[in-house]
């Protein structure tokens, strides 16, 4: 059955607007960070229907490069793993050694038309986990847990939904398995239109979602920029509805939307991204990108080897602006050691 609402559960939507009091207030003299996610997924036509089973996971094996060029920045990747990727045993073959130096991270990333239990239809409006039942959300999640739990011997103590899928129970669900942080919030972007959240009022600073202080939730960073940056919250979602008219705002360079993600994304507009970014005095930066783009023709953003040299090109230069900032790496552990709890 699904949890008793009542006024405390009222509390736990991940989609609320914080109040001011949920901030989280990191120690003093920690300074502004940032952690690398990676969507640790199965291969897919991004263009075709989802489907339940016949996936690749081909570039598992391209995890272990991306591993070592990250220890070469002294970068802890937090690898957000679904469960074709859980089961995969070269994936922990892959990732055990750094998991257990500390040099890498694991985290939950839920695909629910992958994950059993296969209790229901394969649609669009059902890949958004947060959009199922209770006991149906509750059961795949458990069933992912415990498998990189057994897996990979590591415990995950961060979360992200696949295509950012939260729902009303999620907050629930994360709290019972003691996951710490939860990172499926994409401040800035709006998924209404195809049945998912919309996320587009929400801000980039991270707060905390119970009164307990257990669960904190950590956006993904999006940052607008341009002219009309100050109002590009309110402006955006509208200008979005408009057929073209996004492109036209940012090459007129009036208002942009620039994820800080390597698909999609120059390194122009990242390294105008990180600036704003960083002038906004955001605590945790939040990077993102998805394993198949480690190899040429998975993702529409990697389809040569050429483009996989950018991608890399990409994080270099993003790399070096971060640490030009004065921005240093972290990972999940530091985040919760570094918490300010004296005060609320």
């Amino acid at each position: 059955m699904a949890p008793n609402r009542g006024d405390v559960l009222a509390s736990l939507r991940l989609t609320d607007p914080p109040a001011p009091e949920a901030m989280v207030r990191f120690r003093a003299g920690t300074g502004q960070r940032f952690l690398l996610t990676v969507d640790t997924e199965e291969e897919f036509d991004w263009t075709q229907p989802l489907r339940a089973s016949g996936h690749t996971v081909d570039t598992v094996a391209r995890l272990r490069k991306f591993q070592q060029f990250c220890e070469g920045f002294g970068i802890v990747p937090v690898y957000l793993v679904d469960y074709p990727i859980a089961t995969a045993p070269l994936a922990a073959e892959v990732l055990k050694e750094p998991l257990a130096r500390g040099t890498a991270e694991i985290g939950v990333q839920l695909h629910p038309w992958v994950n059993p239990p296969h209790d229901e239809e394969v649609t669009q409006h059902n890949s958004f986990a947060g959009n199922l039942p209770y006991e149906l959300e509750r059961a795949k999640f458990l069933k992912l847990h415990d498998t990189i739990i057994r897996n990979f011997d590591a415990v995950p103590l961060i979360y992200r939904a696949g295509r950012y899928g939260i729902g009303p129970n999620t907050a629930q669900i994360l709290r019972e398995a003691g996951i710490a942080i939860d990172t499926s919030i994409r401040s800035r972007f709006d998924y209404s239109g195809w049945g998912g959240p919309d996320y587009s009022a929400l801000g980039l600073c991270p707060w905390w979602v119970d009164q307990e202080r257990t669960l904190m939730e950590l956006p993904l960073t999006s940052v607008f920029a341009g002219a009309l940056r100050p109002w590009g919250q309110t402006l955006f979602p509208a200008i979005s509805r408009v057929p073209r008219l996004p492109g036209v705002m940012s090459r007129l360079r009036l208002l942009d939307r620039i994820p800080l993600t390597p698909e999609g994304v120059t390194i122009a507009e990242a390294l105008r991204a990180v600036d704003i970014a960083v002038a906004e005095k955001l605590p945790v930066l939040v990077l993102s990108f998805h394993s198949p783009s480690l190899h040429p023709g998975h993702t529409p953003y990697v389809r040569t080897s050429d483009d996989l040299d950018a991608l890399y090109d990409w994080w270099r230069a993003v790399f070096d602006r971060l640490t030009a900032h004065g921005v240093t790496p972290t990972s999940v552990r530091q985040i919760m050691e570094t918490v300010d709890l004296s005060t609320r």
